[in-house]
């Protein structure tokens, strides 16, 4: 697709919007803010890294003070 027709079908898209001085929306995407970017599996993964090697760090620590 050409510059020409993705500006053509940019301006169709967006020429409701000049009669309509100052009630335009920000942004014409619907945001849910309810959905996490992450996904709880993901977020369990890194939760088990870090968490396991903290207690690793941590019984290593107590092996080479004894």
């Amino acid at each position: 697709m050409s510059a020409i027709q993705r500006m053509k079908i940019a301006n169709e898209k967006h020429s409701k919007t000049i009669t309509q001085r100052g009630n335009v929306q920000k942004n014409t995407r619907v945001v849910t803010e309810d959905k996490s970017p992450v996904g709880p599996w993901l977020l369990a993964l890194f939760v088990f890294v870090v968490c396991g090697s903290a207690i690793f760090q941590i019984i290593q620590s107590i092996r080479h003070g004894a």
